[in-house]
């Protein structure tokens, strides 16, 4: 069974002041991506650089091949996801967070404020996305179709996906 974490880094959202929708928005996409059989490991936690390095190793360790967070990726001073994120990579694929910024320009000019990265710790690929729903679906659609490739080359499991959601690219 294919792995994937989903980490929804909120302070709020942990202590139960509101519903994780982000998460959740994320887990529907991937649903309707995916054709490869898959289970999420998901969890909510706060905006703690510690904690969320924590969680970022254990969803690796226990077989992830790719994680996906989102929250944390703004300006304040909780926001810490992309400094978490690059403390526990081995490389960083910065054209990740420059493609999801381009897109969300679009809609809303303070896109140039999110920080949002990726990176690769052994056989996982961690991208960071911003915490909005709306936000999640832009970004998602936009770097998704590079993810299943990305995965393959670092040798992870190999991700089969609906063409009619999503097209990926795998050179031939």
């Amino acid at each position: 069974m294919i792995k994937i974490g989903i980490l929804t880094v909120s302070d709020r959202a942990s202590q139960g002041i509101y519903e994780d929708i982000s998460g959740k928005a994320i887990k529907e996409i991937l649903d309707r991506y995916l054709i490869s059989s898959w289970e999420a490991l998901y969890e909510v936690i706060p905006d703690d650089r510690e904690v969320i390095e924590k969680h970022l190793i254990a969803m690796a360790e226990a077989g992830c091949c790719l994680i996906v967070t989102t929250g944390g990726t703004g300006p304040a001073p909780r926001d810490v996801t992309p400094e978490a994120t690059i403390g526990v990579c081995d490389k960083l694929l910065p054209g990740f967070g420059e493609l999801m910024r381009s897109v969300s320009l679009r809609s809303v000019p303070t896109a140039i404020l999110s920080r949002q990265t990726a990176g690769i710790r052994g056989k996982t690929l961690i991208v960071n996305l911003p915490g909005k729903p709306k936000s999640i679906g832009e970004c998602l659609s936009a770097v998704f179709p590079a993810i299943p490739y990305c995965i393959d080359l670092i040798g992870g499991s190999f991700l089969e996906c609906n063409p009619e959601e999503v097209q990926v690219f795998r050179p031939q």
